[in-house]
């Protein structure tokens, strides 16, 4: 089981590709609040992930943001996360975000413990599901 206080650390650049204009969440050419959601859930997952059993992975299941100041292209901005609650297979992250300015984005995020090929399969079979019911109204 893991235990609280694990630190995460994540930065990168925002260029064209992470703008709300080029994600599709507004028309400016600022760092997108879905961008900074990634980095947020990276970081948190990257953090845990070398730490698990072989055949182990986090999946995540809530995210709560706050993005609180632009950040232009060309700038650099780094998440840094911290694991706050263990409990069993879940796990609660505080995440903060920065660029060369200072805090632009804060939140939490829950993850969960899983095994990844028993997952994986239970995802791959709900997708079967769907094509048989699909091959029987066009059938």
């Amino acid at each position: 089981m893991l235990k609280t206080g694990i630190k995460g650390f994540r930065e990168l650049m925002v260029t064209g590709e992470n703008t709300a204009s080029a994600l599709g969440s507004g028309r400016l050419c600022v760092f997108a609040t879905p961008a900074l959601a990634g980095l947020v859930e990276r970081t948190c997952w990257e953090s845990v992930e070398p730490l698990l059993e072989e055949g182990e992975t986090t999946v995540g299941t809530a995210l709560a943001i706050k993005h609180l100041a632009p950040t232009p292209v060309g700038m650099k901005v780094w998440c840094e996360s911290r694991l706050v609650q263990a409990d069993g297979r879940r796990m609660v992250f505080q995440a903060e975000v920065f660029d060369e300015s200072g805090k632009i984005g804060e939140g939490e995020h829950e993850r969960f413990l899983v095994r990844a090929e028993r997952f994986q399969q239970k995802a791959d079979a709900k997708g079967n599901l769907q094509q048989g019911k699909e091959q029987e109204i066009n059938g």
